[in-house]
């Protein structure tokens, strides 16, 4: 109940409404530790309600003690029966995390004028961007176990196999562990596949010399981590050799520059600069970074126009890359714990470009 009383602290002391919606699902994960829930409505005054299709009900009763669990039958109004709990609370402005166009109308409808609707979901995003000790636990695991899968695949990878049979190794490793899944879906992009940032994994066959790059995470109890790692099937050759050594010092250099109060743009330039000055400006064609938690992608943002600035608790990636259309691409990237006097990498595979060489 920690993170209800920081979002009534937020809510309610400080914007001064007197409930709060959740609908967005990670949201709800974060406050009620519950993955079938469906909504939450937390009042000033009075208990917290989640609201639970039938196939999730017993579920919901178990596992969501600290709340009163709700059924939402098929046949119900599912906004008109928050917005009329809402009422019954005493709710007369109700802030809301996130909800789509068509649910934002029933709701407004619901509430025929007795309560005033504001979209709020930034109040979360601050919460969320700070991690607790126990999520900074769940996160150290998920990145023990990307730790694993990354050795998986530099003992497994060769010419000859298809990246989705890397991707296959890598996940079948982790999952023998204790991972939930994986935070997204795997890549391995080899060759000229390499120089697309999202090449994501095909049946393409890898190629001696190829470069490979492999990006995953694994999933702790719902919080995920993010690794990136850039490998060769076989001898590198020089420029492969070269590009690997910008991309590794643009890196090293991010990481350093990751403090609490520090700009995350400033951290994204500390980067981009190196790699500007070698040469490569043009081909670093995304943001450094991002956080990392429940979802892969939240913030803070850490890009050439972020307004975030790190802050102790916050977890990111640092992920610099170079991509040679035709040619390849090199992207390295460990996902970070912010500290007050810099920053802790949780992902901790080795850095190599060789196979042989691990």
């Amino acid at each position: 109940m920690q993170r209800i009383t920081a979002l009534k602290e937020i809510a309610f002391q400080r914007h001064s409404f007197d409930g709060f919606a959740v609908f967005n699902w990670a949201n709800l994960l974060y406050f009620s530790g519950f993955p079938g829930a469906s909504a939450l409505l937390v009042p000033r005054d009075g208990e917290c309600t989640i609201y639970v299709y039938g196939v999730n009900y017993e579920q919901a009763k178990t596992e969501g003690k600290s709340f009163s669990v709700e059924l939402v039958r098929r046949d119900e109004n599912f906004m008109a029966k928050i917005a009329e709990k809402a009422v019954d609370c005493g709710v007369k402005r109700l802030a809301v995390d996130a909800l789509g166009v068509e649910s934002r109308r029933s709701l407004a409808r619901a509430t025929r004028g007795r309560v005033k609707l504001t979209f709020k979901g930034g109040l979360v995003a601050e919460l969320r961007k700070i991690k607790d000790p126990a999520e900074i636990e769940l996160m150290k695991k998920a990145a023990e176990l990307t730790n694993l899968g990354m050795k998986t695949a530099y003992e497994v990878l060769s010419p000859g196999m298809r990246e989705f049979e890397v991707a296959a190794e890598i996940e079948y490793a982790m999952r023998k562990r204790g991972s939930g899944g994986t935070a997204f879906d795997t890549a391995v992009s080899s060759g000229s596949r390499s120089a697309f940032p999202h090449g994501g994994c095909t049946d393409r066959e890898i190629r001696e010399g190829d470069l490979v790059v492999v990006d995953f995470g694994a999933v702790y109890k719902d919080y995920r981590c993010d690794m990136t790692r850039t490998l060769v099937a076989g001898k590198p050759m020089e420029k492969q050799k070269r590009i690997y050594g910008v991309v590794k010092r643009a890196q090293e250099a991010a990481f350093d520059a990751a403090k609490a109060g520090v700009k995350a743009r400033d951290v994204d330039g500390t980067a981009r600069r190196i790699i500007e000055d070698a040469g490569f400006g043009e081909f670093f064609v995304h943001g450094l970074g991002h956080g990392v938690g429940l979802e892969v992608h939240e913030p803070p943002v850490l890009n050439a126009v972020s307004k975030d600035t790190l802050a102790v608790g916050n977890v990111v990636t640092v992920e610099p890359g170079v991509y040679l259309p035709g040619f390849g691409g090199v992207r390295i990237e460990d996902t970070v714990l912010v500290g007050k006097d810099g920053a802790e990498k949780l992902t901790k595979a080795p850095y190599s470009l060789a196979l042989n060489d691990v």
